[in-house]
C-alpha cells in the first residue's frame, strides 16, 4: 500500500557503494531494502520542454516513483555530417535532472532501435539507407552505433544513482527477441553500455514468449517482459526461465497507439486497472506503457506494416494513457491510482486552461507544387527517379518531374512501386493519387510531350519488425503502359526542416488557382492556453503554428483535431499555415476539447 501521493525513494548513500537497484531470491532491493519499481514511460521527444515538469508531477501524483523514457538516436542526430545535438528539446540531460529534482528514479531506455511508434524505431535514415543488416554485429551498424553511444553513454552515466544522480536502471536493446537471435550483438550492446560508464542495473525487455525471450535474453542480466495482458502467464514462464529473478513488466501497455484509416484504440479503465493491480501483486515491478503519451510532433510518426500494407501511425501520441496527450487526468489515472494504493491530495489540476472556441477563415495564398516549388530550389537531374535514401531526405516530400511523349488515345500511368502516396499531375493537372493497391493512372494523349510531374509523399518510417528501414520513395521504374519513363529531375521537399522563411516562400508563390497548396490564418490570442485545431473540410496535409510543424491531419481518421500547446502559442496574433495535398476547406477550427474519433476496444494479448 502506498501512503503518499509521491513515494519517495530510499536515500542514497553518499558516496554509494554498489548499485541502486538489485535483487535476490525472487526480490526487487534498492540499496538493500525490499523496493518495488512503480514507473511510467514519459518520452521528452514528445512532449514540450516548457511542460516537462508538469508531465513529471503528473506521472508522480498518479502514485508512481520513476519515469521512464527511450532515447530517439534520429532525434538527435537525423544528419551524419553532423554531431549529434543535445540542447533546447533534445536537453536529454534537463529532462533527467528535472524528474530526479521531482523526487523519481530514472530508467533509461538508449537503443539504439526503439520502436516506441516513432520514425524508424529511432534509427537514423542516413544509417537505414546504407547496406548494413540493422540490429546485428555487422561491423557497419555497430560501428556508428559505437560513435552515438560515445556522445550520448557519458551524459547518461554522469546522471547515474552511483554519481548521486535519478538514473538506477538502463535497458539493453529493446525487445530485440522479436526482431532476431544474433546474441553476439546482444552481448555486444550491454558490453558498449558497461565500457561508457553503465554502473547501475541492466535489464533485457521481449514479450512473453518463449521464442521471444529465447531471442532478447541473456545470462546474468535481468530479464523483463513487455504485456498487455495475461500477467501471471508472464510471471509463471519468467519464474521458469529465470529462477530467482523478481517479475519486472518494463512495459504495461494499458492502452494502444492509432493508425491512419482505423478507429481510436482506447481500453476500459477498470480493467486497466486490475491487470496492474495484478502485476504489482506480489512485489512485481511495472512501468507503465505509456504513462503520458504525448504527441507525434512534426513528422516523427512511425508505422507498421501488415502483409505489405503500411499502417502509418497518427499525430497524437495520446494512447488512451492515464494522462491524456494534453495533460488531462483521465479516468484511467483515477482507477490506477485507487489501484495502487495512494491517498493524498492532487498537486496538479485536473486539466490544463484552455483557448475559447473559434472558427478564423483560411486565406488560400498559393498552389501546392507553386509552392512547394518556390521553398525548395532545384534538385538532381538522372534517368531514374531518386529516392528519398539517394537524395540524403528522412522526411517530407519528392518531387520528380519528367517530360515523356504520351501517344494519342487513352494510356495508364504506372508506378511500379510508390512508398507511400503519390500525387500525379499532367501539364500541371493532377490526374490522380497513387499508393498501396493502385499503381496506375490513367491519361489521355494527344501524341506531344506533357510534364507528368510526381509529388511522393513518406507517410511514416516503419518501426516494428523485419521492415524496419525500408526506404521511401519511388522505388520502381514509371510507365506509359508497358514503356519505362526516363529523364526525371528530382527535388527533395525536407518539410520538416522547414523555416519561417520556407513558409513565406511557399506562400508567396500565388496566386492560388486550384483546390490544394499552402493557406494562411491568423489568431488572435490573449492569453496563450492549450487548444486543438481541426480543418473541416480539408483532406489530407500538415499545419505549422508560428512556425512550428505540428503534424499530418488527414480526413480518413480517426484523429480530427491536432493539439497545439499553450507554449507554442503567444499573446496577440498568431500565424497557422496549412500545407493540403488534395482540397482546402475554408477555415480552421479551434476546439476546447481533443477529438480522436470513433473508439474501439482493444487489449493486447500475446497468444
Amino acid at each position: 500500500m502506498i501512503e503518499t501521493t509521491r513515494p519517495r525513494p530510499a536515500a542514497r548513500p553518499s558516496p554509494p557503494s554498489c548499485p541502486a537497484l538489485g535483487w535476490r531470491d525472487q526480490q526487487l532491493y534498492r540499496y538493500g531494502a525490499a523496493h518495488r519499481i512503480l514507473a511510467g514511460s514519459l518520452h521528452y521527444f514528445r512532449v514540450h520542454p516548457d511542460l516537462w515538469r508538469d508531465r513529471i508531477r503528473r506521472l508522480a501524483d498518479l502514485g508512481l516513483n520513476t519515469v521512464d523514457t527511450y532515447v530517439a538516436w534520429n532525434f538527435h542526430q537525423p544528419r551524419a555530417d553532423r554531431a549529434p545535438r543535445f540542447d533546447g528539446w533534445r536537453d536529454l540531460e534537463a529532462f533527467i535532472e528535472l524528474a530526479g529534482a521531482e523526487g523519481l528514479d530514472v530508467i533509461v531506455r538508449p537503443g539504439p532501435y526503439i520502436c516506441a511508434e516513432w520514425s524508424n524505431g529511432g534509427l537514423p535514415a542516413w544509417l537505414t539507407a546504407r547496406k548494413v543488416a540493422l540490429r546485428s554485429s555487422d561491423p557497419a551498424f555497430t560501428a556508428p552505433v559505437e560513435r552515438w553511444f560515445d556522445e550520448l553513454v557519458p551524459r547518461l552515466a554522469r546522471w547515474q544513482a552511483a554519481a548521486g544522480g535519478p538514473i538506477v536502471a538502463v535497458q539493453v536493446e529493446n525487445e530485440y527477441g522479436s526482431y532476431g537471435d544474433d546474441h553476439a550483438y546482444l552481448r555486444w550492446n550491454r558490453s558498449a553500455l558497461i565500457e561508457r560508464g553503465i554502473t547501475e542495473l541492466l535489464f533485457t525487455a521481449d514479450g512473453p514468449t518463449e521464442l521471444m525471450l529465447d531471442g532478447g535474453t541473456l545470462p546474468g542480466t535481468l530479464a523483463a517482459v513487455t504485456l498487455g495482458s495475461k500477467p501471471q502467464a508472464a510471471r509463471e514462464l519468467l519464474a521458469r526461465r529465470r529462477p530467482g529473478e523478481p517479475f519486472v513488466v518494463a512495459e504495461y501497455w494499458s492502452g494502444w497507439f492509432d493508425h491512419w484509416g482505423e478507429k481510436h484504440h482506447v481500453r476500459d479503465a477498470d480493467n486497466a486497472a486490475d491487470t496492474l493491480q495484478a502485476i504489482v501483486a506480489d512485489g512485481g515491478s511495472v512501468s507503465i506503457y505509456m504513462a503520458h503519451g504525448g504527441t507525434n510532433f512534426g513528422l516523427w510518426a512511425g508505422a507498421n506494416a501488415d502483409q505489405g500494407r503500411l499502417q502509418p501511425t497518427v499525430t497524437s501520441y495520446d494512447s488512451n494513457a492515464p494522462i491524456a496527450e494534453d495533460g488531462s487526468l483521465t479516468a484511467k489515472f483515477h482507477a490506477m491510482r485507487a489501484a495502487l494504493g495512494v491517498t493524498g491530495p492532487l498537486r496538479v489540476s485536473e486539466r490544463q486552461p484552455t483557448l475559447p472556441p473559434a472558427e478564423v477563415a483560411l486565406t488560400h495564398c498559393a498552389d501546392l507544387i507553386a509552392g512547394l516549388s518556390a521553398a525548395a530550389g532545384p534538385g538532381p537531374a538522372g534517368p531514374q527517379p531518386a529516392t528519398f535514401e539517394q537524395l540524403g531526405l528522412d522526411a517530407g516530400m519528392v518531387l520528380l518531374t519528367a517530360r515523356p511523349k504520351i501517344p494519342e488515345g487513352d494510356h495508364l500511368i504506372v508506378l511500379t512501386d510508390v512508398r507511400d502516396r503519390a500525387i500525379v499531375y499532367a501539364d500541371g493537372v493532377p490526374i490522380g493519387v497513387t499508393g498501396a493497391g493502385n499503381h496506375e493512372l490513367p491519361i489521355r494523349g494527344a501524341g506531344a510531350v506533357v510534364r507528368l510531374e510526381i509529388l511522393v509523399e513518406n507517410l511514416g518510417r516503419i518501426n516494428y519488425g523485419p521492415l524496419v528501414g525500408q526506404h521511401k520513395g519511388l522505388l520502381g521504374p514509371v510507365l506509359v503502359d508497358r514503356r519505362i519513363v526516363h529523364g526525371w529531375t528530382s527535388t527533395p521537399i525536407p518539410l520538416a526542416e522547414w523555416t519561417p522563411q520556407h513558409l513565406g516562400l511557399a506562400t508567396g508563390a500565388g496566386p492560388a488557382r486550384t483546390g490544394a497548396g499552402f493557406a494562411v490564418a491568423t489568431v488572435h490570442v490573449d492569453e496563450p492556453a492549450d487548444t486543438f485545431l481541426t480543418l473541416p473540410g480539408s483532406v489530407h496535409g500538415l499545419v505549422w503554428v508560428n512556425g512550428f510543424l505540428l503534424g499530418r491531419y488527414w480526413d480518413i481518421g480517426p484523429q480530427v483535431t491536432l493539439y497545439c500547446p499553450a507554449p507554442l502559442l503567444h499573446t496577440g496574433e498568431n500565424t497557422v499555415v496549412v500545407l493540403e495535398t488534395d482540397q482546402l476547406g475554408a477555415v480552421l477550427q479551434l476546439r476546447d476539447r481533443p477529438e480522436l474519433g470513433p473508439a474501439e476496444e482493444y487489449v493486447e494479448e500475446f497468444d
